[in-house]
């Protein structure tokens, strides 16, 4: 787990790389979709926290050329605060989820994907067992499949093409999030697990975790300010977020909510899985 190499970035605590004994478990092939949360709502008239606070960020290469001015992030200025972006608008209130039940469900908070998980009677992967799932059988490989970003030219995951932030030359398709199945599954079965959309995960996060980190079953620090998320997304880029990678780590806070930004479940492993 973990990498050691130039492309990791300091402050994530991407290192050292050590290693990790998981007990069995059984993922999700893909994140969960649009529908499958909608069903989660039906059934239990949660309200996320994007809607409660009314507002969420969103890429502005995706608003509408005529979109009414937004407030954006100072240190990541195309990320615009959209009012009435919910995972059922993705993009604002102009936007529907037509089309899109097969997307990963986006705009939810941590605390969100937990009220999923309890009521689907699953739970977040721990970080150690996002790695382990993601890698698909292979180690110490900046992708699933190897080291090469486009192998033969071939675009095997949903990320930014072009220059980042203001031209998206669309080389694999996508301007925004893909189904959750539109690439191929990795070692494991398992599609997306770099690149579409970031994963929370159950840790709260600490760069310096894996300084002194639990060989057996880790489950992360005791507490912190920040969960951590996983496998980059359709925004990442070489060029300033390199973070597409199995290894690669990264955190929000709990209530945080973004335009790329999802989760997929585990359960524990049966005989059958």
């Amino acid at each position: 787990m973990g990498s050691d190499g130039s492309s990791a970035y300091a402050d994530d605590g991407e290192g050292p790389v050590h290693l990790v004994e998981l007990s069995a478990f059984a993922i999700d092939a893909h994140a969960v979709t649009n529908d499958h949360f909608g069903a989660f709502v039906s059934a239990t008239g949660h309200v996320t926290e994007a809607e409660r606070f009314g507002w969420s960020f969103v890429f502005g290469g995706l608003l509408p050329d005529d979109f009414e001015e937004t407030r954006g992030v100072a240190a990541a200025p195309w990320w615009r605060q959209v009012y009435g972006a919910t995972w059922r608008h993705p993009e604002g209130p102009q936007s529907t989820l037509d089309g899109r039940g097969q997307h990963p469900v986006i705009h939810v908070s941590w605390n969100d994907a937990q009220a999923y998980c309890r009521w689907s009677m699953t739970r977040l992967p721990t970080e150690a067992e996002w790695e382990y799932a993601a890698g698909g059988g292979r180690y110490g490989t900046a992708f699933p499949w190897g080291d090469e970003l486009e192998p033969e030219g071939r675009h095997l995951m949903n990320v930014f093409q072009g220059t980042f932030p203001n031209e998206n030359t669309l080389e694999d398709g996508y301007a925004g999030p893909a189904p959750v199945d539109a690439f191929p599954a990795n070692g494991y079965g398992l599609h997306n697990m770099t690149g579409n959309v970031w994963e929370w995960c159950s840790d709260w996060f600490d760069p310096g975790a894996y300084q002194h980190h639990v060989r057996e079953d880790p489950t992360g620090p005791a507490s912190g300010t920040h969960r951590v998320m996983r496998g980059g997304s359709y925004l990442c880029h070489e060029s300033y977020c390199r973070r597409y990678r199995v290894s690669a780590r990264s955190a929000n806070s709990p209530d945080a909510s973004t335009g790329n930004l999802g989760f997929r479940v585990v359960a524990a492993a049966t005989a059958r899985d």
